[in-house]
């Protein structure tokens, strides 16, 4: 049987709910651990508008879905293969530069989606695309930033951003994957085109490669399957971190 089009608006609202709490968990990390304390602010603030956004999208889930579950029902009471968020955010810190073109690969993605979005029929979502792109468009010009500052740094900047680069460019096409999740809100007018999104991700980025005297990295096998639940070991972990207070006492309140 089909799924509906409510179901595949849940799964659409999960996806990028999960993908903004996982991101803003990775970041996280950092507060503390960053090159210099400006940094850690940066970094901590960044964090805090992704899990603002990712509130917003899962209250209108569990709206949307209709069975009595809280927004952090959804966000604390999942497995990791419950989780929707594209493989890009979960990957593991590393230094500082893996970090930050991490960050302005996402971050090029989300200001185009979220610039999308704002036409979207829910009006959920489009209310928070207004919010969220005011947002993003600061991350995205921290992490350009950087990635430029690394990129056209010292010979070992250089190096470790061109190592990032090459890592992590594998987990860029599943953002502009489309299922009949996204075939069915597109129509619906519900959601963002992701094949529509490319064309401006692929104007930011070799903007900010070419000032930051970087190549695109040739990738022979692209890596999917976060948004259908198949992630990588780290998010077993971080999941069960996020998860440790709602697991140990149940049913707490402050």
């Amino acid at each position: 049987m089909a799924a509906s089009t409510e179901t595949h608006h849940i799964t659409y609202l999960l996806r990028q709910a999960d993908r903004a709490l996982v991101l803003s968990h990775r970041l996280s990390e950092w507060v503390a651990h960053a090159p210099e304390l400006e940094e850690d602010v940066a970094i901590a603030n960044i964090a805090l508008d992704l899990v603002g956004q990712a509130r917003i999208l899962y209250a209108e889930a569990a709206e949307v879905e209709g069975e009595g579950r809280t927004e952090d029902d959804l966000a604390y009471t999942r497995s990791d293969r419950q989780f929707r968020n594209v493989l890009l955010v979960e990957q593991p810190n590393g230094d500082f530069a893996h970090c930050m073109v991490r960050q302005l690969l996402h971050d090029a993605y989300a200001i185009e989606l979220w610039s999308a979005l704002r036409e979207s029929t829910d009006e959920t979502l489009a209310g928070l695309a207004a919010k969220a792109v005011k947002e993003t468009a600061y991350h995205l010009r921290h992490s350009a930033t950087w990635v430029i500052r690394l990129g056209d740094g010292t010979d070992e900047s250089h190096r470790r951003t061109v190592a990032a680069l090459d890592d992590l460019w594998r987990f860029v096409d599943e953002l502009f994957d489309v299922d009949d999740v996204e075939r069915t809100l597109v129509a619906a007018g519900v959601a963002a085109d992701p094949v529509a999104l490319r064309e401006g991700w692929d104007r930011r980025i070799d903007t900010v490669l070419s000032e930051a005297t970087l190549t695109r990295p040739e990738v022979e096998y692209p890596a999917r399957g976060g948004r259908d639940g198949e992630h990588g070991e780290s998010l077993s972990y971080r999941i069960g971190e996020m998860r440790t207070v709602r697991v140990e006492h149940p049913g707490a309140t402050w």
